[in-house]
Protein backbone atom coordinates (compact mmCIF):
# COMPACT_ATOMS: atom_id res chain seq x y z
CA UNK A 1 0.00 0.00 0.00
CA UNK A 2 2.73 1.93 1.09
CA UNK A 3 4.09 1.50 -2.71
CA UNK A 4 1.49 3.03 -4.55
CA UNK A 5 0.84 5.75 -2.38
CA UNK A 6 1.65 9.58 -4.06
CA UNK A 7 3.61 12.17 -1.95
CA UNK A 8 1.98 14.94 -1.16
CA UNK A 9 3.71 17.81 -3.21
CA UNK A 10 2.67 16.49 -6.16
CA UNK A 11 -0.75 16.43 -5.50
CA UNK A 12 -0.75 20.23 -4.35
CA UNK A 13 1.36 20.69 -7.97
CA UNK A 14 -1.78 19.16 -9.90
CA UNK A 15 -4.32 20.60 -7.61
CA UNK A 16 -3.11 24.07 -8.58
CA UNK A 17 -2.62 22.74 -12.47
CA UNK A 18 -6.08 22.05 -12.54
CA UNK A 19 -7.61 25.21 -11.18
CA UNK A 20 -5.02 27.57 -13.84
CA UNK A 21 -6.45 28.48 -17.36
CA UNK A 22 -4.33 28.42 -19.98
CA UNK A 23 -2.67 31.80 -21.05
CA UNK A 24 -2.49 32.92 -25.17
CA UNK A 25 1.35 33.23 -24.99
CA UNK A 26 1.62 29.51 -23.24
CA UNK A 27 1.65 27.56 -26.65
CA UNK A 28 2.18 30.24 -29.12
CA UNK A 29 5.80 30.04 -30.76
CA UNK A 30 5.94 33.52 -32.94
CA UNK A 31 5.00 35.61 -30.26
CA UNK A 32 7.78 37.67 -28.58
CA UNK A 33 7.72 37.66 -24.62
CA UNK A 34 10.44 40.01 -24.08
CA UNK A 35 8.96 42.68 -26.96
CA UNK A 36 7.57 45.88 -25.20
CA UNK A 37 4.33 47.63 -27.13
CA UNK A 38 4.11 51.38 -28.59
CA UNK A 39 2.55 53.49 -25.57
CA UNK A 40 -0.48 54.33 -27.08
CA UNK A 41 -3.26 57.18 -25.96
CA UNK A 42 -6.03 54.12 -25.46
CA UNK A 43 -3.30 52.85 -22.83
CA UNK A 44 -3.89 56.89 -20.30
CA UNK A 45 -7.31 58.03 -21.40
CA UNK A 46 -7.33 60.29 -18.57
CA UNK A 47 -4.49 62.02 -19.46
CA UNK A 48 -2.27 63.29 -16.70
CA UNK A 49 -2.69 64.29 -12.74
CA UNK A 50 0.14 66.87 -12.87
CA UNK A 51 1.71 69.51 -14.85
CA UNK A 52 5.42 69.30 -15.57
CA UNK A 53 7.12 71.81 -16.96
CA UNK A 54 11.67 72.12 -18.25
CA UNK A 55 13.10 75.06 -19.70
CA UNK A 56 17.37 75.23 -21.59
CA UNK A 57 19.12 78.22 -22.44
CA UNK A 58 20.75 78.30 -25.57
CA UNK A 59 24.12 80.24 -26.88
CA UNK A 60 23.16 83.48 -29.18
CA UNK A 61 25.32 81.93 -31.89
CA UNK A 62 22.38 79.63 -31.81
CA UNK A 63 19.31 81.81 -32.19
CA UNK A 64 19.46 82.77 -35.83
CA UNK A 65 18.82 78.14 -36.36
CA UNK A 66 16.28 77.92 -33.48
CA UNK A 67 14.28 80.89 -34.53
CA UNK A 68 14.05 78.87 -38.22
CA UNK A 69 13.07 75.57 -36.93
CA UNK A 70 10.80 76.52 -34.36
CA UNK A 71 7.64 75.58 -36.33
CA UNK A 72 9.21 71.99 -36.97
CA UNK A 73 9.72 71.83 -33.47
CA UNK A 74 6.17 72.48 -32.28
CA UNK A 75 4.79 70.83 -34.92
CA UNK A 76 6.69 67.59 -34.04
CA UNK A 77 6.09 68.04 -30.11
CA UNK A 78 2.14 68.66 -31.26
CA UNK A 79 1.92 64.66 -32.06
CA UNK A 80 2.44 63.76 -28.34
CA UNK A 81 0.69 66.91 -27.21
CA UNK A 82 3.49 68.58 -25.75
CA UNK A 83 3.20 72.72 -25.85
CA UNK A 84 6.62 74.30 -26.87
CA UNK A 85 7.69 78.07 -25.81
CA UNK A 86 11.01 79.95 -27.13
CA UNK A 87 11.87 82.86 -25.41
CA UNK A 88 14.42 85.06 -27.42
CA UNK A 89 14.75 88.32 -25.01
CA UNK A 90 15.89 85.63 -22.29
CA UNK A 91 17.22 83.12 -24.72
CA UNK A 92 15.67 80.04 -23.64
CA UNK A 93 13.34 77.05 -24.65
CA UNK A 94 10.51 75.73 -22.76
CA UNK A 95 8.39 72.36 -22.95
CA UNK A 96 5.81 71.32 -20.64
CA UNK A 97 2.51 68.90 -20.32
CA UNK A 98 -0.62 69.37 -21.23
CA UNK A 99 -4.21 67.57 -20.04
CA UNK A 100 -4.31 66.00 -23.51
CA UNK A 101 -0.75 64.39 -22.99
CA UNK A 102 -0.72 60.71 -22.76
CA UNK A 103 2.50 59.64 -22.36
CA UNK A 104 4.07 60.64 -19.08
CA UNK A 105 7.76 60.06 -20.28
CA UNK A 106 7.23 61.93 -23.18
CA UNK A 107 8.56 65.23 -21.76
CA UNK A 108 11.36 64.05 -20.26
CA UNK A 109 12.23 62.96 -24.23
CA UNK A 110 11.15 66.59 -25.21
CA UNK A 111 13.65 67.83 -22.52
CA UNK A 112 16.26 65.96 -23.59
CA UNK A 113 15.97 67.37 -27.65
CA UNK A 114 16.07 71.05 -26.35
CA UNK A 115 19.05 70.09 -24.64
CA UNK A 116 20.50 68.61 -28.29
CA UNK A 117 19.21 71.67 -30.27
CA UNK A 118 20.93 74.34 -27.30
CA UNK A 119 24.03 71.84 -28.22
CA UNK A 120 24.32 72.71 -31.64
CA UNK A 121 22.74 69.34 -32.80
CA UNK A 122 20.84 69.83 -36.35
CA UNK A 123 16.76 69.33 -36.11
CA UNK A 124 16.73 66.01 -38.35
CA UNK A 125 19.01 64.41 -36.09
CA UNK A 126 17.59 65.91 -32.50
CA UNK A 127 13.94 64.93 -33.80
CA UNK A 128 14.94 60.93 -33.17
CA UNK A 129 15.10 60.82 -29.32
CA UNK A 130 11.41 61.14 -29.21
CA UNK A 131 11.07 57.23 -31.26
CA UNK A 132 10.92 54.15 -28.47
CA UNK A 133 14.81 52.58 -27.93
CA UNK A 134 16.31 56.18 -28.92
CA UNK A 135 18.39 57.82 -26.18
CA UNK A 136 20.98 60.47 -25.93
CA UNK A 137 24.11 61.35 -24.01
CA UNK A 138 25.89 64.46 -23.03
CA UNK A 139 29.56 63.98 -21.90
CA UNK A 140 30.99 66.46 -20.60
CA UNK A 141 35.06 66.63 -21.40
CA UNK A 142 36.09 70.04 -19.28
CA UNK A 143 38.04 69.27 -16.01
CA UNK A 144 39.67 65.75 -17.22
CA UNK A 145 43.04 67.58 -18.60
CA UNK A 146 44.23 70.43 -17.05
CA UNK A 147 46.25 71.62 -19.83
CA UNK A 148 44.34 73.35 -22.58
CA UNK A 149 47.31 72.67 -25.15
CA UNK A 150 46.66 68.63 -24.21
CA UNK A 151 42.59 69.12 -24.60
CA UNK A 152 42.90 70.12 -28.01
CA UNK A 153 45.16 67.80 -29.16
CA UNK A 154 43.01 64.92 -27.59
CA UNK A 155 39.64 66.12 -28.74
CA UNK A 156 41.39 66.70 -32.50
CA UNK A 157 42.54 63.17 -31.61
CA UNK A 158 38.58 61.89 -31.28
CA UNK A 159 37.62 63.49 -34.76
CA UNK A 160 40.46 62.36 -36.58
CA UNK A 161 42.27 63.71 -40.10
CA UNK A 162 38.98 64.90 -42.37
CA UNK A 163 36.75 63.71 -39.44
CA UNK A 164 37.67 60.15 -40.34
CA UNK A 165 38.11 58.82 -36.85
CA UNK A 166 34.47 60.00 -35.75
CA UNK A 167 32.77 58.78 -38.85
CA UNK A 168 34.53 55.44 -37.97
CA UNK A 169 33.05 55.12 -34.73
CA UNK A 170 29.44 56.00 -35.94
CA UNK A 171 29.15 53.49 -38.29
CA UNK A 172 30.52 50.62 -35.38
CA UNK A 173 28.59 51.91 -32.66
CA UNK A 174 25.00 52.86 -35.10
CA UNK A 175 25.06 56.38 -33.09
CA UNK A 176 25.00 60.08 -34.55
CA UNK A 177 28.45 61.86 -32.60
CA UNK A 178 28.74 65.41 -32.46
CA UNK A 179 31.53 67.15 -30.77
CA UNK A 180 31.12 70.52 -29.94
CA UNK A 181 32.84 72.80 -27.39
CA UNK A 182 33.54 70.99 -24.23
CA UNK A 183 30.66 68.49 -25.12
CA UNK A 184 30.38 65.66 -27.05
CA UNK A 185 26.58 65.01 -27.55
CA UNK A 186 25.53 61.33 -28.95
CA UNK A 187 21.79 59.65 -30.18
CA UNK A 188 21.56 56.13 -30.08
CA UNK A 189 20.86 52.96 -28.21
CA UNK A 190 21.66 52.45 -24.92
CA UNK A 191 23.89 49.47 -25.44
CA UNK A 192 25.95 51.64 -27.90
CA UNK A 193 26.07 55.07 -25.76
CA UNK A 194 27.96 53.21 -23.24
CA UNK A 195 30.50 52.17 -25.60
CA UNK A 196 30.79 55.52 -27.25
CA UNK A 197 31.33 57.16 -23.48
CA UNK A 198 33.74 54.42 -22.75
CA UNK A 199 35.99 55.32 -26.30
CA UNK A 200 35.22 59.19 -25.94
CA UNK A 201 36.63 59.15 -21.94
CA UNK A 202 39.47 57.27 -23.00
CA UNK A 203 40.63 59.40 -25.57
CA UNK A 204 40.77 62.12 -22.96
CA UNK A 205 42.66 60.16 -20.40
CA UNK A 206 45.44 59.79 -23.46
CA UNK A 207 44.36 56.46 -24.63
CA UNK A 208 44.17 56.59 -29.15
CA UNK A 209 40.71 55.81 -29.87
CA UNK A 210 41.91 53.54 -33.00
CA UNK A 211 42.73 50.98 -29.77
CA UNK A 212 38.77 50.40 -29.01
CA UNK A 213 37.83 50.95 -32.68
CA UNK A 214 40.05 47.85 -32.99
CA UNK A 215 38.13 45.83 -30.19
CA UNK A 216 34.57 46.86 -31.96
CA UNK A 217 35.62 45.87 -35.00
CA UNK A 218 36.68 42.65 -33.68
CA UNK A 219 33.16 42.16 -31.08
CA UNK A 220 31.51 42.80 -34.96
CA UNK A 221 32.49 40.20 -36.29
CA UNK A 222 31.64 37.96 -33.07
CA UNK A 223 28.20 38.70 -32.59
CA UNK A 224 27.63 37.15 -36.24
CA UNK A 225 29.10 34.35 -35.75
CA UNK A 226 25.92 32.43 -33.53
CA UNK A 227 28.22 29.82 -31.94
CA UNK A 228 30.29 32.23 -29.93
CA UNK A 229 27.23 34.06 -29.09
CA UNK A 230 27.60 32.59 -25.41
CA UNK A 231 30.93 32.40 -25.11
CA UNK A 232 34.09 34.34 -23.17
CA UNK A 233 35.29 37.03 -26.27
CA UNK A 234 38.74 37.73 -24.14
CA UNK A 235 40.59 35.46 -25.58
CA UNK A 236 39.82 37.55 -29.50
CA UNK A 237 40.32 40.68 -28.15
CA UNK A 238 43.83 43.21 -28.55
CA UNK A 239 45.50 43.65 -25.57
CA UNK A 240 47.92 46.81 -25.83
CA UNK A 241 50.61 47.46 -23.27
CA UNK A 242 51.43 51.15 -22.42
CA UNK A 243 54.71 52.02 -23.97
CA UNK A 244 56.53 55.06 -21.75
CA UNK A 245 58.38 56.77 -24.63
CA UNK A 246 61.39 58.73 -23.01
CA UNK A 247 61.18 61.91 -23.76
CA UNK A 248 63.91 64.81 -23.90
CA UNK A 249 64.70 66.13 -20.69
CA UNK A 250 64.49 69.85 -20.33
CA UNK A 251 67.66 71.67 -19.22
CA UNK A 252 67.26 73.63 -16.42
CA UNK A 253 68.51 77.04 -16.39
CA UNK A 254 70.64 77.92 -13.41
CA UNK A 255 69.68 80.48 -11.40
CA UNK A 256 72.29 83.07 -10.95
CA UNK A 257 73.20 83.29 -6.91
CA UNK A 258 72.95 87.05 -5.91
CA UNK A 259 75.98 88.70 -3.43
CA UNK A 260 74.65 88.37 0.19
CA UNK A 261 73.85 91.50 1.74
CA UNK A 262 72.78 91.93 5.31
CA UNK A 263 70.95 95.10 4.54
CA UNK A 264 67.37 95.16 2.78
CA UNK A 265 66.59 96.49 -0.31
CA UNK A 266 66.14 99.72 -1.08
CA UNK A 267 62.01 100.72 -0.71
CA UNK A 268 60.64 101.23 -4.52
CA UNK A 269 58.73 104.22 -5.14
CA UNK A 270 55.22 104.71 -4.69
CA UNK A 271 53.10 105.40 -7.91
CA UNK A 272 51.55 108.65 -6.24
CA UNK A 273 55.39 109.78 -5.78
CA UNK A 274 56.21 109.23 -9.34
CA UNK A 275 52.92 111.25 -10.27
CA UNK A 276 54.23 113.75 -7.45
CA UNK A 277 57.78 114.02 -9.73
CA UNK A 278 56.28 114.50 -13.07
CA UNK A 279 53.42 116.66 -12.24
CA UNK A 280 50.34 114.83 -13.45
CA UNK A 281 49.47 114.43 -9.64
CA UNK A 282 48.32 117.94 -9.85
CA UNK A 283 47.35 118.28 -12.89
CA UNK A 284 43.11 118.19 -13.51
CA UNK A 285 40.72 115.44 -14.59
CA UNK A 286 40.53 117.66 -17.87
CA UNK A 287 44.13 118.09 -18.35
CA UNK A 288 45.06 114.14 -18.02
CA UNK A 289 42.40 113.26 -20.25
CA UNK A 290 43.98 115.61 -23.32
CA UNK A 291 47.31 114.39 -22.24
CA UNK A 292 46.04 110.70 -22.94
CA UNK A 293 44.51 111.86 -26.36
CA UNK A 294 47.52 113.95 -27.27
CA UNK A 295 49.72 110.78 -27.03
CA UNK A 296 47.25 108.37 -28.59
CA UNK A 297 46.82 110.93 -31.19
CA UNK A 298 50.97 111.00 -31.56
CA UNK A 299 51.47 107.19 -31.50
CA UNK A 300 48.60 107.44 -34.59
CA UNK A 301 50.45 110.25 -36.46
CA UNK A 302 53.64 108.13 -36.44
CA UNK A 303 52.35 105.34 -37.51
CA UNK A 304 50.42 106.39 -40.34
CA UNK A 305 54.15 107.69 -41.54
CA UNK A 306 55.27 104.70 -41.48
CA UNK A 307 52.49 103.05 -43.76
CA UNK A 308 52.69 105.42 -45.92
CA UNK A 309 56.08 105.40 -46.46
CA UNK A 310 55.83 101.40 -46.95
CA UNK A 311 53.33 102.48 -50.12
CA UNK A 312 55.13 104.99 -51.15
CA UNK A 313 58.55 102.47 -51.36
CA UNK A 314 56.72 100.11 -54.53
CA UNK A 315 56.66 103.02 -56.45
CA UNK A 316 60.44 103.97 -56.17
CA UNK A 317 62.36 102.84 -59.06
CA UNK A 318 65.37 100.03 -59.12
CA UNK A 319 69.29 101.19 -59.17
CA UNK A 320 69.50 100.41 -63.27
CA UNK A 321 73.30 100.43 -63.00
CA UNK A 322 73.28 97.58 -59.94
CA UNK A 323 70.83 95.23 -61.72
CA UNK A 324 73.00 95.29 -65.29
CA UNK A 325 76.35 95.19 -63.03
CA UNK A 326 74.64 92.10 -61.40
CA UNK A 327 73.02 90.36 -64.54
CA UNK A 328 77.04 90.89 -66.20
CA UNK A 329 78.26 89.17 -63.05
CA UNK A 330 75.90 86.49 -63.38
CA UNK A 331 76.50 85.49 -67.10
CA UNK A 332 80.34 85.74 -65.96
CA UNK A 333 80.34 83.56 -63.20
CA UNK A 334 78.10 81.01 -65.87
CA UNK A 335 81.05 81.52 -68.94
CA UNK A 336 83.33 80.25 -66.28
CA UNK A 337 81.74 77.36 -64.70
CA UNK A 338 81.21 75.77 -67.94
CA UNK A 339 84.71 76.45 -69.21
CA UNK A 340 85.70 74.44 -66.00
CA UNK A 341 83.42 71.49 -66.28
CA UNK A 342 84.36 71.18 -70.13
CA UNK A 343 88.30 70.87 -69.14
CA UNK A 344 87.02 68.70 -66.23
CA UNK A 345 85.70 66.05 -68.94
CA UNK A 346 88.88 66.68 -70.98
CA UNK A 347 90.70 65.28 -68.44
CA UNK A 348 88.60 62.63 -67.51
CA UNK A 349 87.75 61.05 -71.00
CA UNK A 350 91.59 61.16 -71.46
CA UNK A 351 92.36 57.30 -70.67
CA UNK A 352 95.78 56.27 -69.39
CA UNK A 353 97.97 53.99 -71.71
CA UNK A 354 98.32 50.28 -70.90
CA UNK A 355 101.34 49.06 -69.33
CA UNK A 356 103.14 46.20 -72.02
CA UNK A 357 103.23 43.06 -70.38
CA UNK A 358 106.55 42.05 -69.54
Amino acid sequence: MSENRIPASTEQIKKKRNYRKDKPWDNDPTLDKWKIDEFKPEDNPNGLLEESKFSVLFPQYREKYIKEIWPLVKKELKRFQITAELNLTEGSMTVFTSKKTWDPYIIIKARDMIKLLARSTPFDQAKRILEDGVDCDIIKLKGITKSKEKFIKRRQRLVGPNGMTLKALQLLTNCYILVQGTTVCAIGGFKDLAAVRRVVEDAMMNIHPIYNIKELMIKRELAKKGELANEDWSRFLPHFKKQNQKRKEKKKKKKEKKEYTPFPPEQQPRKIDLMMESGEYFLSQEQKDQMKTSAKKKAAKEKHEIKKKQKEDVFIPPNEDKLFADRKRKIVEQEEGESLSELKKKFTSHKKPKLSES
